[in-house]
């Protein structure tokens, strides 16, 4: 989220390993993330409209002494930067969609965006839900996305050498294997914003993204214990290329064709990948 992708890596990445300490303390942000993504899902009905979801999230975040990773990003200063506490993108909103006076109605698909920090610490989480009824090619665009995202995770896994040893992949194979099955479903993989590392603050090194291509490789990384990591493809219908509304945030597919969303944190282990924002209480 607010990634922009293609940037040059022209300086060494700084990638900040976490304790066990940290990620606990993560994923005590991530409970509180999921929990109230689940209170944005039961909202996201016909009639609604987004700015109602996010008073509701304002008031969650308020609650639980937890500070939005979106109202007044990047500066953090009341009255500049993103209006809302969530983004909310309807349709051919890709990402970053302001919540206002749009009502949700049966046939919609919404991504629901949620970053917040709690205790010092981030989380970031996304899901696209159907609202009412939806024709079966949304339908499908909202499985291949959230597929490729689990996609995603099984692959971060590391692979058990012949010796008992693991071998942790490249970024890379993670991204190329998410592309290259969204492609195959006939769908395509947003260039313009990429995933990120997560930790202290909402947006570290590395930059994730969800395809490959030669610039994205110099910048290529191999996973290790202790990398956390927001996870978050990114596809549309049509073409893949994107717009921004007048509103200087909204991102639109260029040919408003639909756009899906799915996002989670997880923290990168001695065995596999801990998804620190699926509402678990502990480590998996």
């Amino acid at each position: 989220r607010f990634v922009e992708c293609g940037a040059r890596h022209s300086t060494p990445m700084a990638i900040i390993l976490k304790s066990r300490r940290e990620i606990e303390m993560m994923r005590a942000a991530g409970r509180l993330a999921h929990a109230i993504l689940q209170k944005m899902r039961a909202a996201a009905r016909p009639g609604a409209t987004t700015g109602e979801i996010d008073d509701m999230v304002r008031d969650e975040l308020a609650r639980a002494g937890a500070l939005s990773g979106s109202r007044n990003y990047p500066t953090y200063k009341e009255g500049e930067g993103f209006p809302g506490y969530s983004c909310i993108s309807v349709n051919e909103e890709v990402v970053h969609g302001i919540p206002g006076s749009r009502k949700l109605k049966d046939g919609d698909v919404v991504t629901l965006d949620l970053a917040l920090t709690l205790e010092g610490y981030a989380s970031d989480t996304a899901t696209t839900v159907a609202i009412g009824q939806v024709s079966p090619p949304l339908q499908k665009l909202l499985n291949v996305t959230r597929q490729a995202l689990e996609l995603a995770l099984e692959t971060m896994k590391p692979a058990f050498t012949p010796d008992g040893g693991k071998q942790f992949k490249k970024w890379s194979d993670v991204a190329r294997t998410m592309q290259h099955f969204v492609e195959r479903q006939g769908f395509n993989v947003v260039r313009e914003f990429v995933g990120h590392g997560i930790g202290r603050s909402m947006h570290e090194d590395p930059k994730v993204p969800n395809f490959v291509t030669p610039e994205q490789l110099r910048g290529d990384f191999k996973l290790k214990p202790g990398m956390t990591l927001a996870v978050e493809p990114m596809v549309v219908m049509g073409r893949r290329e994107v717009v921004m509304l007048d509103d200087g945030w909204t991102m639109v597919s260029e040919d408003r064709t639909a756009a899906a969303h799915f996002e989670h944190t997880v923290a990168i282990t001695e065995t596999g990948i801990d998804i620190l924002t699926d509402g678990s209480p502990s480590a998996h």
